[in-house]
């Protein structure tokens, strides 16, 4: 099969929805498929080359201004391609890639990364559309969008061909114990309620830290929080870090407190690393967790809760390592090859009725 993924970039930031898409075109690659990745480009260029992903390098915009003259240049890739499927990532992406199908008219599949921005129901342009959780394929259908045109891939990270340097990871020196999360500096991803919860318990833990993995936009204000609290030389920002494994391996206890999450990849990797699990029960994240069974799981946005459990954890061993082993039982399903399989399958589903 021929398959042609649509996206902004390929930069290596930690992007989630670049990450999964490189998994995926490298994936099918692997599965003897041709793929190409049309993107403004980035540092997964070379790892697209090295598994054989053709990258054409095209510029995404919003500007009406140029968008004509993009949609044409992508219009023209597409008839020199002739792709079977053309898969779309983002919002921009799928307008662009359903106006540009002048000559020949491949299906058009779309993955909805960011079901809760106001936007994703435009990616409804997709012949099909690709949720990556069962609760988000919900809301997609409660805001109308037709469930005929809705598939499910869930999505997964382990074996990734970006990690496969990871069997030499050695655990980071933290202090201990220590709270780990790793999430993009965004207020969705509930780092302000993880601030608030730790500083609730430190008193009554006092040689605990937490470390807060990422980069984004309101880094800043999460900062300011942090100096508020009195205890901010215990709250440690480490920006983008290309190796979180070795974070992951040396926490005691990983959290991710978002308020809204599609999925959560980052979850995968804290179950291969044997990391108790505390995560709110937002959205796709039950799923991660095998609803629960893998991860405790606590309301989104309560920080009572939040901060009550992150004691738990921390006092109570036993408790702990009880975790620990639930976090590691049946991850096979994670597997990026898995994900790679069930998007073929999707492909097959549509390529076959047209």
């Amino acid at each position: 099969m021929r398959i042609f993924h649509f996206l902004p970039d390929v930069r290596e930031v930690g992007n989630g929805i670049v990450n999964a898409t490189v998994d995926l075109a490298c994936e099918q690659s692997r599965l003897g498929h041709d793929v190409w990745v049309a993107s403004a480009g980035g540092e997964f260029e070379v790892l697209l080359a090295a598994y054989r992903v053709e990258h054409v390098a095209l510029g995404v915009t919003r500007s009406p201004s140029r968008f004509l003259a993009v949609r044409s240049r992508l219009g023209t890739m597409i008839d020199s391609v002739r792709p079977d499927v053309v898969h779309a990532h983002t919002v921009t992406t799928a307008l662009m890639a359903r106006a540009s199908r002048l000559i020949t008219r491949p299906p058009l599949v779309t993955t909805v990364h960011n079901e809760f921005n106001r936007s994703a129901l435009l990616m409804a342009v997709g012949d099909l559309v690709i949720a990556p959780s069962h609760a988000v394929a919900a809301r997609l259908n409660r805001r109308h969008v037709p469930q005929r045109k809705i598939r499910v891939v869930l999505n997964g990270t382990l074996g990734s061909v970006r990690t496969a340097d990871r069997q030499t990871s050695m655990p980071a020196s933290l202090h201990r114990p220590s709270v780990l999360t790793v999430a993009g500096m965004y207020k969705r991803k509930g780092i302000g309620d993880l601030i608030d919860a730790f500083a609730q318990v430190a008193s009554e833990l006092p040689s605990s830290h937490l470390y807060i993995v990422g980069e984004g936009p309101d880094r800043a204000e999460f900062e300011a929080q942090a100096r508020a609290t009195g205890i901010a030389e215990r709250i440690h920002f480490t920006g983008y870090q290309r190796d979180t494994y070795q974070y992951l391996l040396a926490a005691d206890l990983f959290v991710l407190a978002s308020r809204r999450e599609p999925f959560g990849l980052v979850l995968a990797e804290a179950r291969e690393s044997g990391c108790a699990i505390l995560a709110s029960d937002a959205d796709g994240i039950p799923e991660v967790l095998d609803m629960g069974r893998a991860g405790c799981l606590f309301p989104a946005g309560d920080c009572k809760a939040l901060a009550c459990n992150i004691k738990m954890f921390l006092t109570d061993d036993d408790y702990r390592r009880s975790w620990q082993r639930a976090a590691g039982q049946n991850i096979e399903w994670l597997r990026t090859d898995r994900v790679a399989q069930d998007t073929l399958n999707v492909y097959d589903e549509l390529v076959g009725s047209t």
